[in-house]
């Protein structure tokens, strides 16, 4: 542990991965192919319990949400070179926050996201802030009633800061790291009286929303 320590990170989550992990981290090496892979994942639909699974039990299950994927993400970034980063998507209580990865391109922002819908999904690297890449998500987030739910949104959550076992090969859930990416500083997307006056998605907008790529198998 000693001299893991003393490691740049990028080595330091290297070592900690499989042969079998380092092959598929390896073929990662673009935004592209990292969304590419993702989307062939089905969704992890949590059947019988809430999960917070680390890039390990990802690879293993072959299935993700999107913390999940947002942590694959990250971990392929970190392999190559970037450092690891989520960002937290905040919304009103009666919808669901959504995470996705930062990486950046010729000092632009791009993000990737897993998701079920046709929204809320991967973005190109052409944001000059993370404001801005955030912002993006904001009329896309909305709620069978139209209602749009975006609240707020984190700082860069820059996942280095833990040793990489702690969230890349941990067999353990991860809540801890949810609350700590729930407990980082986030910032709000609009004032209240601007919150206040915002006007419903319509009616089109909201049946497009409820597309899916993959079927619940509560449906089934």
């Amino acid at each position: 542990m000693n001299i893991l320590r003393h490691m740049a990170y990028r080595d330091r989550l290297k070592a900690v991965l499989s042969p079998a992990e380092r092959k598929i981290l390896a073929k990662l090496n673009s935004p592209k192919k990292i969304q590419d892979y993702l989307d062939t994942l089905p969704i992890n639909f949590e059947i019988g319990k809430e999960t917070y699974m680390s890039p390990r039990r990802l690879i293993q299950h072959k299935t993700a949400h999107c913390f999940e994927g947002a942590l694959l993400a990250a971990a392929a970034f970190c392999y190559h070179g970037q450092k690891p980063l989520l960002l937290d998507l905040v919304t009103i209580d009666r919808d669901e926050d959504h995470v996705v990865a930062l990486f950046t391109e010729n000092g632009l922002w791009g993000a990737i996201s897993k998701t079920n819908h046709p929204i809320l999904r991967y973005r190109d690297p052409v944001y000059k802030s993370v404001r801005e890449l955030a912002m993006s998500y904001f009329h896309e987030y909305i709620m069978d009633d139209g209602t749009k739910s975006l609240r707020r949104f984190s700082k860069p959550f820059d996942l280095s800061r833990y040793a990489p076992e702690k969230w890349v090969t941990e067999e353990k859930e991860l809540d801890w790291l949810v609350e700590a990416l729930d407990g980082s500083r986030h910032f709000d997307v609009a004032p209240q009286k601007a919150i206040r006056k915002l006007r419903k998605a319509s009616n089109l907008e909201v049946r497009a929303i409820n597309n899916t790529e993959w079927p619940s198998p509560a449906r089934g």
